[in-house]
């Protein structure tokens, strides 16, 4: 039955981002009738699944502290690509659509992602354990980026409004494409053990045994379809994109709720991948994939629209308001009691969940 299974499973995430890639070249640049959105939803839903599978793939060929740089990586790039598109073709109306889905990719893996991991592995087994350097590491990377591009232009004084002037904003780039080079070379070359998953007694899992690792050819068949299955992922939401801002709009609520959408979306394979790992025991590699992506999205993005914004048209508002520094900073103050003890019981995967709800409240209802 499982030999079965696998030529079937192999054949769907085959097919699907070719279909995606296909659908792509018929609905690009045109408006989609509601059956037609319907359909490339469908598509859209079933390249996010094929992109998981093809990244374990390829994930499971390099081993960890690496596989889990290839998804988040490779969603971080989908993500600054669809966040640049948007911006280039929604004028005035998108000038906080990076700060938006920057700050909503950063609650949704540190609280929501981390708390459903914690949730899901402390329930199944009892506590949840990981590696507290690799993981402190990763979260005061983050918390430092974080404050550095989202929070410091709220209260900077060199031009008018929670902007950065040019020279701050080519700071704030560097700063952030330094920071997350040094942390890839931390976690792949001088400390690669610290982002390893460990047993119940503190032993570093170097290898899985169960499994046996895909040859070199199946894993670079994986990485083609994986980035064509991403591409596919950027340019159907693209396409559905004004459905979503219609429907915000419809439903009268804050225009920041599509870039909290935008991020669910380009996460959603992220956070299938977090969970499965957490269901295995697995939490470093859960926890690796969720900050690992907040510190890509912010590392990549910053830098990203700071060079788009050399011929984008309108302002680039990346300060965030009081109310979502307050969550900023609840979250990184929590997410450190979490770590500090390397191990994590259902309370603590609760009380980042409740974060993430409150963050999505505000969201809907500020």
């Amino acid at each position: 039955m499982i030999a079965r299974r696998r030529p079937l499973v192999a054949q769907w995430t085959t097919l699907v981002p070719l279909l995606a890639a296909v659908l792509l070249v018929f609905t690009w640049g045109r408006d989609l009738p509601g059956p037609v959105v319907a359909l490339v939803t469908l598509v859209l839903a079933g390249a996010v699944l094929a992109a998981v599978h093809h990244a374990e793939v390829a994930a499971h060929r390099v081993g960890e502290p690496f596989g889990s740089l290839v998804l988040a990586i490779a969603v971080t790039i989908i993500e600054v690509a669809l966040i640049v598109t948007l911006m280039a073709d929604g004028g005035d109306k998108s000038s906080t659509l990076a700060r938006d889905t920057v700050f909503a990719a950063v609650m949704i893996t540190c609280n929501g992602i981390v708390g459903l991991c914690l949730m899901v592995a402390s329930l199944r087994h009892g506590t949840a354990v990981f590696n507290p350097e690799g993981t402190g590491a990763a979260l005061a990377t983050v918390a430092t980026l974080a404050t550095l591009s989202l929070v410091l232009p709220t209260f900077t004084t060199s031009k008018p409004g929670p902007e950065f002037s040019t020279v701050q904003l080519t700071f704030a780039a560097l700063s952030s494409l330094v920071l997350y080079g040094l942390f890839v070379a931390t976690q792949t070359v001088r400390h690669r053990d610290y982002f390893l998953p460990i047993t119940r007694h503190g032993e570093v899992i170097t290898a899985e045994e169960h499994a046996e690792a895909p040859t070199a050819s199946t894993a670079s068949i994986s990485l083609g379809l994986l980035a064509l299955a991403l591409i596919g992922v950027v340019g159907l939401a693209k396409g559905v994109s004004p459905t979503i801002e219609s429907g915000v709009e419809a439903a009268g609520l804050h225009h920041a709720v599509v870039g909290v959408i935008i991020a669910l979306l380009v996460l959603l394979p992220e956070t299938i991948a977090a969970l499965r790992s957490s269901r295995r025991d697995r939490v470093q590699t859960s926890l690796n994939l969720a900050l690992g992506s907040a510190m890509a999205s912010i590392g990549l993005t910053i830098p990203a629209v700071a060079l788009a914004s050399l011929w984008l048209s309108g302002p680039l508002v990346l300060g965030l308001g009081s109310t979502h520094m307050v969550l900023l900073a609840l979250t990184v103050v929590v997410a450190s009691l979490t770590v500090v003890p390397g191990r994590a019981t259902p309370l603590q995967g609760g009380v980042h969940l409740v974060l993430f709800a409150a963050y999505l409240e505000l969201a809907i209802n500020p």
